[in-house]
């Protein structure tokens, strides 16, 4: 099984659908006036646990449940595969991507706009064509054009020093509560993420993140780069997440000062007295 391929489908039985929105919500009730708990992004399959009129309770790869409306999903049918499972599989390597119904820029506007992560499936022949653009197979069953330099054929996981660099391209993105893609990040939405492009899958919030069996306890005088640090008003209580990057940096999406993805310096008071917890992963 592929790296890309690995993230994206759980192990978990069937009944399954797969996310055909660029980026759905999850919520902690079936309501759009419940809180927004986590998101699920374009082409990433999902458990379908419970279903109450037009909502699912759904889990994604990771194990992470929340209530999703039935209209930003495909559900499977009992034979049918898994959307990307088989064949030819790419993902969104672009902070954003704009998917067409012809392969040109200009004769109409996209069909979506994909974020970062984004998976589609290849039409079959498609691969061969080296050109410019790659024919694709939405989550909806649509068929659709992108731009070639906008993916990556064969993502494999990222050394720490390439996380980093990753991470650096995403300075300024906006915080978003419960977010999870380029459109926002929340602070554990955007460490996950990071962590997941080193290849493994970490859980989805903060507080569960510190805990995991998947890391190490570390003392803040032996940080290294790559290490995740965890803020808030006690080790009980952990509100805030980044990851360090060396030289008393760390990189973390954050709504103090302005909210979006930055770099600040672990020493600043403010970070100094809330930080609670250093772990590696193992």
């Amino acid at each position: 099984m592929t790296f890309l391929l690995a993230l994206a489908l759980t192990t978990l039985s069937s009944p399954g659908a797969v996310v055909t929105k660029p980026v759905a919500n999850m919520y902690s009730a079936p309501t759009e006036d419940a809180d927004v708990v986590s998101q699920a992004i374009c082409g990433v399959s999902v458990v379908l646990d419970e279903e109450k009129g037009e909502w699912v309770k759904v889990r994604t790869p990771d194990d992470y449940p929340g209530w999703m409306p039935l209209a930003s999903l495909r559900k499977y049918g009992s034979d049918e595969r898994t959307y990307a499972s088989t064949g030819k599989i790419v993902q969104v390597a672009s902070v954003f991507a704009n998917v067409y119904r012809e392969a040109s820029v200009t004769k109409h506007e996209p069909v979506l706009v994909l974020p970062f992560e984004a998976r589609l499936e290849v039409v079959p022949g498609a691969e061969n064509d080296e050109g410019r653009w790659i024919q694709v197979r939405l989550p909806d069953e649509r068929t659709a054009w992108i731009q070639r330099g906008d993916l990556d054929p064969d993502p494999k996981p990222l050394s720490v020093s390439g996380a980093i660099e990753l991470a650096k391209r995403f300075l300024g993105l906006t915080y978003l509560w419960g977010g999870t893609s380029t459109f926002g990040f929340d602070c554990s939405g955007f460490t996950q993420m990071l962590v997941r492009r080193r290849g493994i899958v970490m859980p989805r919030d903060a507080d569960l993140q510190a805990a995991w069996q998947g890391v190490l306890p570390v003392k803040a005088n032996r940080l290294r780069a790559g290490d995740l640090l965890f803020f808030g008003g006690s080790p009980q209580k952990i509100t805030h997440t980044g990851m360090y990057i060396g030289n008393g940096m760390f990189i973390h999406d954050t709504t103090h000062d302005h909210p979006g993805v930055q770099i600040s310096r672990l020493r600043d008071p403010y970070w100094t007295k809330l930080l609670v917890a250093c772990r590696r992963l193992k």
